[in-house]
């Protein structure tokens, strides 16, 4: 089954938050575009501010560390928008930056939570912020190798906003191994949810 042959897949929280904050979003790539910032600039600084939410929660800076993501976070939504404003093309070595970068960017991220839980000496946390950054990169990693074999697998409860909106809420409730523990379950759930419904695709048929 091709992806256009698929059917039409029901739209993420991603997509539904572009939609409902084009208003926000155009205004802000318009004076980007007028200033001649590059799209991979954009994807640069927005891995640079997970060092920031890193360093937040490494010294237990909970609450400031929700309000930095609440606020810093939507960068990661400006460099796709401020490309396809400057005709860049799609697929091409800033894709594969931006793709890149957000992986490491979770990485550096969890990093922070790690570092926090070896200095409390915490060896159970430990184990589970290993549990939400695998789970992490294997929800990302679940997509992009099933849109790279023709299949769709956007699906899932916990995907790339939704594991930031359940960090901001719990980190701002000075929460982090609430948040922590949702992410390590829901991510392998996600992650399970996509490996189901490539099945699922894979089995139809023409295939």
């Amino acid at each position: 089954m091709t992806q256009e042959q698929s059917p039409k897949p029901r739209a993420t929280l991603t997509d539904q938050l572009r939609v409902r904050t084009k208003f926000i979003i155009d205004p802000v790539v318009d004076v980007l575009a007028r200033f001649k910032l590059g799209p991979d600039f954009l994807t640069v600084l927005g891995f640079l501010t997970h060092i920031l939410f890193a360093w937040l929660i490494a010294i237990g800076e909970f609450r400031w560390a929700a309000v930095a993501i609440a606020l810093l976070s939507p960068l990661d939504a400006l460099d796709g928008a401020l490309a396809r404003k400057l005709g860049r093309k799609q697929g091409g070595f800033g894709a594969f930056l931006d793709s890149s970068l957000d992986r490491l960017a979770e990485i550096v991220l969890y990093g922070g939570f790690i570092y926090y839980y070896y200095t409390q000496v915490n060896p159970l946390m430990l184990a589970v912020a290993y549990l939400a950054v695998t789970g992490s990169l294997m929800v990302s990693y679940a997509r992009t190798r099933a849109e790279a074999l023709g299949f769709q697998a956007k699906m899932g409860v916990l995907s790339r906003v939704e594991r930031y909106v359940v960090l901001i809420v719990f980190l701002a409730l000075e929460m982090p191994d609430i948040a922590l523990v949702i992410l390590a379950a829901f991510t392998y759930f996600t992650f399970f949810q996509r490996m189901w419904a490539v099945w699922v695709q894979s089995r139809e048929p023409g295939e």
